[in-house]
């Protein structure tokens, strides 16, 4: 099932605060992997459950699937991305 990727406002924040290579190259596999495998990626926990994260590097993208439509709530390194609320 094909997926159509969604971006919410603060994710736009989120790469600003990245070097432009990796941010490039984070929304490159995010729009490359997620739209074929959204619901391949593990399930979070406790404060984000039912969300989802997606693995590039060091980052992390957690998202939500919405019918046929991933919305992507966060980017971030790995050991911050946890920490703020969605």
């Amino acid at each position: 099932m094909a997926y159509n990727i969604g971006y919410k406002r603060s994710v736009e924040r989120d790469l600003k605060k990245l070097p432009k290579a990796e941010a490039r190259r984070i929304l490159d596999q995010i729009e490359e992997e997620l739209s074929e495998k959204a619901d391949a990626s593990p399930v979070l926990k406790r404060q984000f459950a039912g969300l989802r994260k997606f693995r590039v590097g060091d980052y992390r993208a957690i998202y939500a699937i919405l019918g046929n439509e991933v919305l992507v709530l966060r980017i971030g390194h790995r050991k911050d991305v946890y920490k703020k609320e969605i």
